[in-house]
């Protein structure tokens, strides 16, 4: 069986990437294809033979990715793909439209809706160069939504990564998708029952993220509060902050290991579609204290591995973290239930079971 792995663009180095590399390692003799490709700043595909589209003629393509969303449907459109029995897209938004052979399958890993398309004036709140531009993009993001609806029928199975996710599928896409919790490289991540007297957020500082929620409740508290990541929000985040709270900006993967294992607590303030960081977080043996919406309520177990918070507020945060003070952690539980339900094992192990069942394998 011949099978190729489809991805938006491999120009940077996000959760979904990072999902996209599992899926090369699975399916270590299928063929990589993508519209951009930038080695520099993506996942490492070692000598991986990685396929692109037109688009990765363009001179500043790799680096103004997002100016370049017109241009992505035609381009993933006009890929050759019609020797292959299997594609597996993993997809935000323009994977999707990929073509394929009428006896061949595609399997569509869904991280989300085209969400800069149903969900636009959130998007240009965390691109704010864009806000400017808006009566222009809304009419081509207009003709865009056609087209997605169009392509989004493409996938013959959607794999949501939550259920939150699925639900989206179902109501902008009408199809249905089976949820699978994506996977962390639990062995990439530190155990300790040893934590230290901070807490810590690690989010690009966009202003979805709500890092100002967190600022504002360690402002009220006193509490230590680290926080790794870089942002447009960072200027405006760091005058809004207290002595208290330190800004480290970006760190190493070994650096933001040893933070995650060593913190009282990871904090976050999104509401995530699903959401990777909690699951780090508790393949370190460390407790989350998050917004109780979204991918969240997939992952956390409420007094177990976590508290929720019910509002996107200082003080519905504060609360939170206050009950987390009285709470005696078992730090090894916290562990073990990202590891025996978040592991690339328990992932996979559901995908196979998945594949088994599709016709393609009768």
């Amino acid at each position: 069986m011949k099978i190729a792995l489809v991805h938006d663009y491999l120009t940077q180095k996000g959760g979904a990437e990072r999902v996209f590399e599992l899926l090369c390692r699975h399916f270590p003799t299928a063929d990589v294809f993508t519209s951009l490709y930038d080695p520099q700043k993506t996942i490492d595909l070692s000598d991986r033979l990685v396929k692109t589209t037109v688009l990765q003629g363009v001179p500043g393509a790799t680096k103004y990715f997002r100016m370049m969303a017109p241009f992505y449907y035609p381009a993933f459109r006009a890929l050759d793909l019609q020797d292959y029995d299997l594609i597996i897209s993993s997809s935000t938004s323009f994977a999707k439209a990929v073509k394929k052979r009428s006896d061949a399958y595609h399997i569509c890993f869904c991280h989300n809706v085209t969400r800069f398309l149903w969900d636009t004036q959130t998007y240009l709140r965390e691109y704010g160069d864009y806000q400017n531009f808006y009566p222009f993009i809304e009419k081509i993001f207009r003709l865009m939504r056609e087209q997605d609806l169009k392509y989004s029928q493409e996938p013959d199975l959607y794999i949501a990564n939550s259920t939150t996710v699925a639900q989206r599928i179902r109501s902008t896409y009408k199809k249905n998708a089976i949820v699978i919790n994506y996977p962390i490289e639990a062995s990439q991540f530190t155990f300790s029952d040893r934590k230290e007297d901070y807490y810590l957020a690690s989010a690009r500082m966009i202003s979805y993220k709500r890092l100002d929620v967190i600022v504002e409740a360690f402002n009220w508290l006193g509490w230590n509060l680290k926080i790794t990541g870089e942002g447009p929000e960072r200027d405006k985040l760091k005058a809004q902050a207290m002595g208290n709270v330190e800004f480290l900006g970006h760190v190493s993967d070994s650096e933001r290991k040893q933070l995650m294992s060593n913190a009282k607590s990871v904090i976050v303030a999104a509401l995530e579609d699903y959401g990777l960081v909690p699951i780090e977080a508790n393949a370190s043996g460390t407790p989350v204290i998050s917004y109780g919406a979204g991918g969240v309520l997939d992952t956390q177990i409420p007094g177990t591995t976590g508290l929720f918070f019910r509002r996107q507020a200082p003080e519905s945060l504060q609360a939170a973290l206050i009950k987390g003070q009285t709470i005696d952690w078992d730090y090894s539980k916290i562990r073990d239930h990202a590891v025996n339900n978040f592991s690339e094992k328990a992932f996979f192990g559901q995908v196979d079971r998945v594949m088994e069942k599709l016709p393609i394998f009768a």
